[in-house]
Parts: C-alpha cells; structure tokens; sequence
C-alpha cells in the first residue's frame, strides 16, 4: 500500500453496494481491501480498481482473522456491509436455518469485524477511523414475513448504538446507513435464486441502485474528524414505508 494512501475496508464486496461501494472509495483515493466469500468476483474487481481481494466469511472467527492479519497495521475506513435476507415467511412457519444464517452474518459478522478491526481504526493515519455499518428501512420498520430479516437489522442498530457509547472519547466515527428499496442481488438471494419472483419486488417503480448508497457512504466518510454522521436513511422517492410502495 502506498504510504500516502488511506486505507479501507469493505465486507460483502462482491456484488451490489459492497462492489460500489469499493469503486467510490478507491475513486476518494483509498486503497480498498475487499472482502467476500466469491473470490473470483472479488479478484475481477480489486484489479479494476487497483485494489487488495482477500477471501472472508464473516461467520466463521477464524476467516475474520486470517483476513485481519493480511491488513496493514492502521485502517481509515471500515465498511460492514456483509448479510442479507433469506426467505419471507411468517414467524409461525419460522424456516430456523434461515434465521440462524441472517444472525451469523448481518449480526454477530458485523460484530466480529467491528471488534477485530477496533484496533487498526484506532491506529488511523488520519487520527479519526471510521466505522460504517449498514443496516436498513427494517431496523426502523417491520412488516409480514420479514421477522428474522427486521430482528437482525434492529440488532445492528442496537449494536451501531452501542458503539457510539463504548467508544465515545476514542478517534473513531460510527455511522449507519438505512436503505430502503434497492436494486441488487439482495432479492434473489432472499428468494433462493428465483429471478422472477425477485423482480416483482422492483417492478412498477423506481428502486435506488447500489452506486445510490456507495455515494452516501462516500459523503459520509469524507465530512471534517470533528463530524459524525450517526446515520442515514435513504429511500426511493416511490417508497415511503417498508410496505408502501408507489407503483406505475
């Protein structure tokens, strides 16, 4: 990594806002490290963007570590963008493998990396590291069938709040962005793979796209140290609830 350049990082970045994310940090001159599951995909990126593709399951401890110890000592920037959805099925059909995946990555993944980077965002080069967990419009709402998906995203709320207490006094900015409707592969994953059925989600309106949330977070990152953005929430002008959706 060049001296000059800051550094950050970005989980979930194979795909949507993860990916775009990467792009809009490289572009404010960070070196990017991206972190996913799906190594080829993450490869094809790091070499567009000149950045550092490293494999990393936010669920499993040990791969949270592995790919910490190949991090240089400070990190500007952390991203915890890893998680999803999975199923949409009321609570009392309650699909539990679905629940237990949603708790391991959006949840207790997001609290790994926050505590086994805690110590390389207090070594900044800048002096202020940066924490930016993404959550969403289901840490704020629920709705029919999203039980285990608004549990988690309550829960990086929680955990996004309880930061901002712990460490209150140390050189570190914690924020939370809150999409609503966005266009990615976040639908069909949730919905196993059916394309069909994860358009609808999309269709009659004009959802946000992942570059929509990367510019936030890119906004976000860039205000003066003495600036923390405690959080966003951002929705499609067609979206005003959860489950209210303007459509064409």
């Amino acid at each position: 990594m060049s001296a000059s350049k800051s550094c950050a990082v970005v989980t979930g970045a194979s795909s949507g806002i993860g990916a775009e994310t990467a792009r809009q940090l490289a572009r404010q001159g960070y070196q990017v490290y991206v972190g996913a599951r799906r190594l080829e995909r993450l490869q094809a990126l790091a070499a567009e963007i000149q950045g550092v593709a490293l494999a990393l399951d936010v669920t499993d401890t040990e791969s949270v570590r592995l790919f910490v110890e190949q991090l240089p000592g400070a990190v500007d920037v952390l991203v915890n963008n890893a998680g999803g959805a999975l199923g949409l099925e009321p609570i009392a059909d309650m699909e539990e493998s679905h629940w237990k995946r949603m708790w391991d990555s959006n949840v207790l993944g997001l609290a790994r990396m926050s505590k086994a980077l805690y110590p390389r965002l207090l070594k900044a080069a800048s002096g202020t590291g940066h924490l930016v967990n993404i959550g969403s419009i289901a840490a704020h709402e629920t709705y029919a069938g999203g039980g285990g998906y608004t549990a988690c995203k309550h829960a990086v709320k929680a955990i996004t709040e309880t930061l901002r207490v712990e460490w209150l006094g140390q050189p570190i900015r914690i924020s939370e962005i809150d999409p609503g409707l966005v266009e990615t592969e976040f639908s069909l994953v949730r919905f196993g793979g059916d394309a069909e059925r994860a358009a609808s989600v999309y269709a009659g309106m004009e959802p946000l796209v992942a570059a929509d949330i990367a510019e936030a977070i890119g906004w976000v990152v860039s205000r003066p140290a003495h600036v923390n953005i405690d959080e966003i929430i951002i929705k499609p002008r067609d979206q005003a609830r959860v489950g209210l959706v303007h459509r064409h």
